[in-house]
């Protein structure tokens, strides 16, 4: 009862939120960053395999909800201790998540899942100021991903910040297009989505203080992003991005902010012509080719698109983590006056991602402001 009175009496209104982040940039003090542990390939269903290759949806139709081989944790896990020790190094608390089996399986009266993993906080929760928002996400085996991150976010919650969850999507057939097909590169852009319910990853969203910049994809939908933008109020403002990329998932490597006035695009996905106008005074940087990865095992694992030397770290305005692989990318951060740290987190891709996603940038130094037009 002690921790509820906590919360509840006229104190909790001098409580100062242990949450704060308002974009992608500020001097960063507190981070979120993923877990490997008991982690599985996961399970085949239509809204996984569509943003796949097709030989890589039968192998995991093979071996979805199976360990990961040894070889692949390992090299992963070395790496990401490492970008742990990098983040604690700079002065960053790092949290991280309960271990979980995700082999065990869970369900709703309407269908049942073995899990993934915890590796992308990034996806399955929002920071907006103050708030952390659990995500309604589209892949089923992901449903109860959160629930490793509770004895955080209730620390969190205790200690003064907001705690939101978005509605819990069905996740039924209605959700999804039956014999779903990815569009060629000359037919009009089409998605795995229906607008039955609302769902989305935290992960097509980017911030820059009172306004945020969203992907539409095969795992969030207009409904999704229209449930975020009522949610928010008339304080913030969502803009889309359009992405000529034919399998969406995921905006953090196609449009990442760097800094006030600075974006990162990617010059497949995004026509510099067609941006919101709202960043009409913003310098817009083009991602450079990406280094090419000659790995056969990560040619064959990776989860994830080439352009994910695109998937940065801001820890401020200059500082910024990247791929210690992708060397043109650490050039070209430099000559736009950045000051890159190299890190590996190559062998992370399979489980999801890289540092963009790895983490949930929980606390920044910073206020609310606008930066655009």
């Amino acid at each position: 009862m002690a921790l509820v009175s906590e919360v509840t009496d006229e104190s909790a209104g001098r409580l100062v939120s242990p949450v704060c982040s308002h974009n992608e940039w500020d001097p960063l003090e507190e981070i979120i960053v993923g877990r490997l542990d008991g982690s599985r390939i996961p399970p085949t269903h239509p809204v996984v395999t569509c943003n796949v290759p097709p030989w890589a949806a039968r192998l995991q139709g093979l071996a979805g909800g199976f360990r990961y081989p040894r070889l692949l944790v390992e090299r992963a896990q070395q790496e990401l201790d490492g970008f742990v020790a990098l983040l604690t190094s700079l002065g960053v608390t790092v949290r991280r998540p309960d271990a979980v089996d995700h082999g065990r399986r869970f369900g709703t009266p309407d269908w049942s899942s073995r899990g993934f993993c915890n590796s992308c906080p990034r996806d399955s929760m929002l920071v907006i100021g103050d708030e952390i928002i659990e995500t309604p996400m589209a892949w089923p085996c992901r449903y109860f991903e959160t629930h490793s991150y509770r004895p955080i976010l209730k620390d969190y919650f205790r200690r003064g910040a907001r705690w939101t969850s978005a509605p819990k999507p069905q996740l039924t057939d209605d959700l999804f297009v039956g014999g779903f097909r990815v569009p060629g590169p000359d037919e009009p852009m089409r998605y795995i989505l229906t607008e039955f319910e609302p769902v989305f990853d935290a992960a097509d969203f980017v911030r820059a203080g009172r306004d945020l910049f969203v992907t539409r994809s095969n795992v969030t939908n207009r409904m999704g992003i229209e449930w975020l933008r009522r949610h928010l109020g008339p304080g913030y403002r969502i803009h889309e991005i359009e992405s000529r990329c034919r399998t969406p998932m995921h905006i953090d490597t196609t449009f990442v902010p760097l800094a006030p006035g600075k974006v990162l695009v990617n010059p497949d996905y995004v026509d510099v012509d067609r941006l919101p106008e709202v960043l009409r005074s913003w310098d817009v940087l083009i991602a450079p080719e990406p280094t090419p990865i000659r790995d056969p095992l990560l040619k064959v694992t990776s989860m994830c698109g080439r352009w994910l030397s695109m998937n940065v770290l801001m820890v401020d305005e200059k500082r910024v983590i990247a791929e210690r692989h992708h060397t043109e990318m650490l050039r070209s951060l430099e000559r736009w006056g950045f000051e890159p740290i190299p890190c590996d987190l190559l062998h992370y891709a399979p489980f999801g991602g890289s540092f963009h996603c790895a983490t949930l940038d929980v606390r920044r130094r910073g206020t609310l402001e606008s930066y655009v037009d």
